[in-house]
């Protein structure tokens, strides 16, 4: 095989083993290989080579790794996926809208360095180093990943045909690019993914030369594996985030092509052959990448076996596969008499439920509604709408008139029957009138409350009729009769018509923020679907035929799983305060904040010079393809140049896949941030290093071809500037110290939106800052009577996520003395300004009122008391988590339900009610991820 050199280009990238030819001129082949193409083996390279990948893989690992502790707290997205951590050590099931790969590999580095999961991740600013998080291991893993990405970006180039120093300005691109450095150095998902992708790029662009050398390379050593790579790349791309799959398409495109090519060639290729190449292809990338995507999720429910946030998402049926979430096998047969919990079906809120709590609107009758969790408050008799009768002929009164029936038979509840739900506990029965229901006051929805007393007989408002979903009932009996679990059914209220209906919408507080339950006439037919989870009745024995859920076993699972983690991606809807949209990514508009504290501030923000120079080389291609079209159809002969063709084809490769991870974010209207660009920036990077390659290199330029100092020199000099680009930003990623000068030097664009007047007027005034002076302003906040405050704190009525508040302090034996009110004027940082200051920023700044409390202990006679520092405020303030900041008004909103709730507030007098009144943290709210 031949070498690639870095050091004498190839005069015109003709046939590796013939003679040479005059320029441009290239042997013609009469099989599928390619003009123009050599050997480029990455493991065939020249020593020095791999000497030059070394040491950039070093600097790259010092730049990543440099001052990796910091900051010590929480940082953005490790609110998410510093939590996952600790659920999958936990083995709490919990939903997110990614795949679990780097998940569980974060995990494992935090495992390994002694993390037990008892830290919550749960707010921006928490600290680490109290409470001994191995956060530093945790974030290692992202590291490691920023770091492989530099050598596979060089290797990436050089497998494409370039010089070695066009590999090393890509690479060193790759160093010095702020924002994936920010990515890497934190516990997020971005940098395993770019690297993922930065690999199957790798092993697709090795596949493809060696497949670009003809019938010679087919099927040997060489050509599998750079096949079962770019497979195996694909399967840990799209294991880590969806956005794989846009690398799938990329390497399906093209794989395309390749077979479209191969089918054209009949004198080489036979139909034998062709299938060959087609099976291998569809093996390895097909099957390989499939099978590692199942077997994460595998591992994925093995670590995962106990009930957690994440249970109200699932069915049923997934949900008692986990520990503690089976129920014993129950009766089938459901007859009146029947004591049942009914369960709605679509929207996996819970069981049909009520309490006694009256609705504070409407008929104030008692509460109906829907709970996610077992209780005795779940509990309904089945009546018919009339008393059975006794051997004389007549009528049995009382709830119990049903147990003593000696022909259950008889008593089975057919399709159509009409029937009364008697709630055991509160002696009420289910019931609806034309009264709209307090929260969906819609005019074909009708309220649906409990009524009546124990001993009353009803009236014709509790009159349901059993309408059977014959489509969604399993087995025969099961479409004629009520049969635990089997029967899916609607109820249809007698006196108007309407139907038991309940969809994503939660009550108030006054209901315990549970799921509403309405009277829907015409409601869609999933929302008012029901069945019947638990039954039990006297005269059933204890041989009785009897039922369970169905095991969904590992692919039911997995299925179901997927198509709730599609509609909660797509559910990702609500604005952001630092979201944004695709088209303002390639000119890098604006960032994210990800932390401040202390006077720094992390900002996701990307290397300029890297940025527009990846921009420039897709607008370069772009014009140049539209010209090419152009020339093509006046008959013009350019594809005749085998170097023209190849740089048509290498870099409108990279273009692709640019395009590929680009493009089809402009379709979702979901949240999408500035991150969501990297994998694209990775293909722009590399299409600007060929292109630049190429000018230096291959193109027959006068004498620019024929002096590779030309080359090194421009390398060299961008590599400068891009360095210097870098430090210039560092700060921002390393969240290092930064003054209000420098700041406001390099912030080039309005757009740019962290703030300057975050920092200090110089690096000596860092000396004096220590965290627990520089953090002292935001504190709980005293309850204000809402006509007196002021409209800009009735937006806030408690602190937000992401601010560490000074904890209560109640000495024992002491009482309020007094109080005292005053007015402070200070600062973004909560430094007090004086008058002088306060009159300068008037007219300039917008001054907001906030509401505090402080506490001072004083002796009997004044004197005021240290208070212990360990009950002082020792966190810091973070800026509030992008999830509580404003909207970005360029994120299209969708109306809609809303999304799944996580565990309801108590109901009352129920035993999952008494468990859940201990006083605990605030949640989390919903676990689906960006």
């Amino acid at each position: 095989m031949a070498r690639s050199s870095s050091a004498k280009p190839p005069s015109t990238k003709g046939a590796s083993h013939t003679p040479p030819k005059p320029k441009n001129q290239v042997k013609k082949h009469d099989d599928y290989t390619s003009e123009g193409v050599q050997d480029n083996d990455i493991f065939l390279l020249p020593i020095s080579d791999y000497q030059v990948m070394l040491v950039l893989t070093i600097l790259g690992a010092i730049v990543r790794l440099f001052r990796i502790y910091q900051p010590t707290s929480v940082v953005f997205d490790e609110v998410h996926f510093g939590g996952f951590a600790t659920k999958y050590i936990k083995g709490k099931f919990f939903m997110d809208v990614h795949p679990p790969l780097a998940k569980l590999l974060i995990t494992l580095f935090g495992w390994l360095a002694g993390f037990n999961g008892d830290f919550d991740f749960k707010e921006i600013g928490k600290d680490y180093l109290e409470p001994g998080v191995p956060y530093v291991a945790m974030r290692l893993f992202p590291a490691i990943c920023g770091i492989f990405l530099v050598p596979t970006v060089f290797l990436t180039l050089k497998a494409a045909g370039t010089r070695t120093a066009t590999a090393a300005l890509g690479a060193a691109f790759v160093i010095f690019e702020n924002g994936l450095l920010t990515q890497a150095r934190l516990i997020l998902l971005d940098s395993p993914l770019v690297s993922a992708t930065a690999f199957t790029a790798l092993a697709f662009t090795s596949f493809t030369n060696q497949h670009e050398q003809g019938p010679s390379k087919a099927f040997d050593a060489s050509w599998w594996f750079w096949l079962v790579m770019t497979g195996l790349g694909m399967g840990i791309t799209v294991s880590i985030k969806w956005v794989g799959l846009f690398t799938i398409a990329w390497v399906g495109s093209l794989t395309l092509v390749q077979l479209w090519v191969l089918l054209g060639d009949t004198k080489t290729v036979t139909m034998r052959v062709f299938a060959k190449h087609f099976l291998a292809r569809a093996f390895c990338l097909i099957i390989i990448p499939a099978t590692f995507y199942m077997a994460m999720f595998a591992i994925h429910f093995v670590c995962l076996t106990n009930p957690g946030d994440g249970d109200g998402f699932m069915s049923s049926e997934f949900q008692a596969t986990l520990n503690n979430k089976g129920m014993q096998d129950v009766p089938v047969d459901v007859a009146f008499g029947s004591r049942v919990t009914i369960r709605h079906v679509n929207t996996q809120g819970g069981y049909l439920h009520s309490h006694p709590l009256m609705y504070p609107t409407g008929s104030q009758q008692q509460q109906i509604t829907l709970y996610p969790h077992k209780d005795d408050n779940n509990l309904f008799l089945l009546e018919n709408q009339t008393q059975p009768l006794d051997i004389n002929g007549e009528p049995i009164n009382g709830t119990g008139a049903w147990d003593t029936s000696k022909n259950m038979t008889e008593n089975y509840i057919r399709d159509g029957d009409v029937i009364r739900l008697y709630h055991l506990a509160t002696h009420r029965r289910l019931h609806s009138h034309d009264v709209r229901p307090p929260v969906s006051e819609a005019e074909w929805q009708n309220e649906v409350s409990a009524y009546g007393y124990e001993g009353f007989t009803g009236d014709a408002n509790d009159l349901f009729r059993v309408e059977i979903a014959k489509k969604q009932s399993l087995g025969p009996a099961a479409k004629e009769r009520l049969r635990t679990i089997q029967t899916k059914f609607r109820l249809v209220h007698i006196m108007t018509g309407c139907v038991l209906f309940s969809h994503k919408v939660k009550l108030p507080e006054w209901a315990s923020e549970q799921q509403e339950v309405t009277c829907a006439k015409g409601g869609t037919l999933p929302n008012s679907l029901w069945y019947i989870e638990s039954n039990a009745h006297p005269q059933l024995a204890s041989d009785a035929e009897k039922v369970n859920y169905v095991n969904p076993g590992f692919f039911g699972k997995f299925w179901e799983l997927q198509k709730v983690m599609w509609r909660t991606n797509a559910g990702l809807v609500e604005s952001h305060a630092w979201d944004s949209r695709p088209e303002s990514w390639p000119i890098l508009r604006r960032g994210i904040n990800f932390w401040g504290k202390d006077h720094r501030q992390i900002y996701l923000m990307g290397n300029p010079i890297v940025w527009y120079t990846a921009t420039l080389a897709v607008v370069m291609y772009v014009l140049f393809k539209g010209i090419a079209v152009i020339r093509w159809q006046r008959s013009c002969n350019d594809y005749s140049n085998a170097t023209f063709k190849r740089f048509d084809y290498e870099i409108g490769t990279s273009v692709l896949g640019w395009a590929f991870h680009y493009f089809p974010f402009f379709l979702m209207q979901r949240q999408l941030f500035l991150h969501h660009y990297f994998p694209a920036l990775i293909f722009g990077i590399m299409a600007f290093c060929q292109i630049y390659d190429f000018a230096t290199t291959r193109f027959a330029i006068p004498g620019v071809r024929e002096n590779p100092i030309i080359n090194k020199a421009g390398v060299i000099s961008l590599l400068v500037i891009s360095a210097v680009a870098f430090a210039l930003y560092s700060p921002l990623a390393y969240g290092n110290a930064w003054t209000k000068t420098e700041c406001n030097r390099v912030k080039l664009f309005s757009t740019w939106d962290w703030d300057c007047n975050n920092f200090l007027e110089s690096y000596d005034a860092y000396s004096g800052v220590s965290a627990s002076t520089s953090i002292i302003s935001q504190t709980p906040q005293l309850a204000v009577d809402n006509k007196k405050q002021p409209p800009a704190q009735q937006q806030q009525d408690s602190p937000k996520v992401g601010i560490s508040g000074a904890p209560k302090f109640e000495p024992q034996g002491q009482k309020v003395i007094g109080r005292e009110e005053r007015v402070e004027y200070r600062d973004q940082d909560g430094n007090i300004l004086n008058e002088e200051q306060v009159k300068a920023l008037e007219g300039k700044v917008e001054f907001k009122t906030k509401y505090e409390t402080r506490t001072r202990v004083v002796d009997g006679n004044g004197n005021e008391i240290e208070v212990p520092i360990e009950d002082l405020a020792a966190g810091g303030v973070a800026p509030p988590h992008p999830d509580v900041q404003g909207a970005n008004q360029e994120t299209k909103k969708v109306v809609g339900d809303d999304p799944v709730s996580k565990d309801a507030s108590s109901s009352k007098d129920g035993e999952k009610e008494a468990e859940r009144s201990v006083p605990k943290p605030a949640s989390e709210g919903n676990e689906a991820t960006v």
